[in-house]
């Protein structure tokens, strides 16, 4: 299988949409109602704030009608009809089945991986043995990728007990979790709690806590401009894309985890009053460490201060084994394979979500169905298969159902293909290497997200990427974009009027 999610015209750079199953839907097909969403995963009331509820203030959303719908690919784009139930029940019952010893197998077998690498490196690449610096460092830089890979296995490991895949005892999902993440400096619970909030809210631009574009409105103020000047940006320069990647990949996990970079920004909202007049940034508040964050309710604050425990007894561990060793010495065998892991998980996390093939929601048109349609399946070969757990080639079946372990994930991939039909995205072609190249079509292509000309109604709702490169379909044009702008504010000129 090559790709689900590739161009289509060469005009526009773009190829033919693959499917990988004969199942389709229309773009008048029935919606999927609330109710066919988990328990745990409530629709969110509209503020006078929110994306969805200036949607509503507009005109009345009318189901079905939708207009047409394009990606940044120039494809059209019907929204899944399907729902959760018939995707359960697609996947065979075993797959559901859940085994603690296999979980422990899998982290012993990467635990032993660092530690022979480690003992090989120690004893065997010294200026002893390799007398050539050049040389040695060479050897030493593969040891911080290699090792980079294994502490990334580790990663996915604790984030299967941290969604109850690992096992069906909750105990030793969150003590294996904790400990695994707390060795490599992530705040195991905070982590888990907000990154439920993301499954629970995939793809909705106003709850979504993972890559959450900005609109074009957002987009445009960044460069000083209104949303109608922003066919007046000139095309950016690969240097700054370059600049913007390697930000991202070194510092994307640390800033999310400060800041709650990339996170959704509607903190009022929260139930307890904890966001009241906060936003995202450094020294906000708002971050994965306080327990007074307002990503996290204060039933779980304990939890959030056990994290914290957790990350300052391996900053002592690390203190000492510094003192003793070396700092420089500590930080190539902990802090550079660190840096690796940091960058495959955000490289991970990025290209699961953004894609120019990808929609996303306002609140009106958003159920969970469709939230978990909104990722994407890629191929990193080898590594990605044995080494991190097959978190990059089946993510779309983990949105759905994340508690199948890792192991079934294959099977039950396989199983729902049929119901997704045409919503089925994946993009394999090049394996290893076309995910690495995905990174720079993504941060190229995926700008911002705003409607498509031609939404109506409910479409209005179904926003895609677009970008200043001249790259896949253009943005609204500024005459079109005053245009509809000039029609809300009629609409809500006349609600005023009728209200008075």
């Amino acid at each position: 299988m090559s790709s689900s999610a590739l161009p289509q015209n060469a005009a526009l750079l773009r190829k033919t949409l693959k499917v990988d199953s004969t199942a389709s839907s229309t773009s008048t097909s029935t919606a999927v109602s609330p109710s066919d969403s988990p328990a745990d995963t409530p629709r969110q009331s509209p503020s006078s704030t929110s994306l969805s509820s200036l949607t509503s203030l507009e005109e009345p959303v009318v189901k079905d009608a939708r207009g047409r719908l394009v990606d940044t690919y120039g494809n059209d784009f019907s929204i899944p009809d399907y729902t959760i139930k018939q995707i359960r029940d697609a996947i065979p019952l075993h797959c559901f089945e859940r085994s603690g010893r296999q979980g422990l197998q899998y982290v012993a077998r990467d635990l032993a991986c660092l530690a022979t690498v480690f003992y090989f490196f120690y004893h065997y690449v010294t200026p002893e043995t390799v007398p050539s610096k050049v040389v040695r460092f060479g050897l030493w830089a593969v040891y911080t990728f290699v090792q980079g890979l294994f502490g990334t296995g580790l990663w996915v490991l604790a984030h299967e007990a941290g969604h109850q895949s690992f096992s069906s005892s909750k105990k030793l999902n969150d003590t294996v979790g904790f400990l695994l993440h707390s060795a490599l400096l992530v705040p195991y619970f905070s982590w888990k709690i907000s990154h439920g909030k993301h499954h629970k809210s995939t793809g909705h631009l106003e709850r979504d806590m993972v890559f959450v574009p900005v609109t074009r409105e957002e987009y445009a103020s960044k460069w000083g401009k209104t949303a109608h000047e922003i066919a007046e940006l000139v095309e950016e320069a690969p240097l700054y894309t370059v600049w913007h990647l390697l930000s991202q990949q070194l510092g994307g996990w640390l800033a999310y985890l400060l800041s709650n970079v990339t996170g959704h920004d509607f903190h009022d909202r929260q139930p307890e009053g904890k966001g009241k007049d906060k936003k995202n940034g450094l020294f906000s508040g708002i971050n994965h460490f306080l327990p007074s964050s307002p990503l996290y309710e204060k039933k779980d604050e304990h939890l959030i201060l056990l994290s914290d425990l957790g990350l300052a007894a391996m900053g002592v561990l690390l203190l000492v084994l510094g003192q003793k060793f070396g700092w420089s010495n500590l930080f190539v065998w902990y802090f550079a394979p660190y840096l690796w892991v940091n960058h495959w998980l955000v490289a991970i996390t990025f290209l699961q979500h953004t894609d120019p093939s990808l929609p996303h929601y306002t609140g009106d048109s958003w159920t969970f169905a469709r939230g978990a349609a909104a990722t994407i399946d890629r191929d990193m070969g080898f590594i990605g298969r044995h080494l991190f757990h097959g978190i990059i080639e089946t993510h779309v079946l983990h949105h759905y159902v994340s508690t199948i372990p890792f192991y079934h994930a294959d099977e039950a991939s396989e199983a729902i293909k049929p119901i997704m039909g045409n919503h089925y995205r994946s993009d394999t072609a090049g394996g290893p290497w076309g995910f690495l190249k995905a990174l720079w079509t993504s941060a190229r292509w995926c700008h911002w997200v705003e409607p498509s000309v031609d939404a109506e109604g409910e479409g209005k709702g179904v926003l895609f990427f677009r970008n200043r490169n001249g790259l896949g379909m253009p943005p609204t044009s500024k005459e079109m974009y005053l245009s509809q702008e000039a029609g809300k504010k009629t609409v809500l000129d006349n609600g005023s009027d009728a209200e008075n």
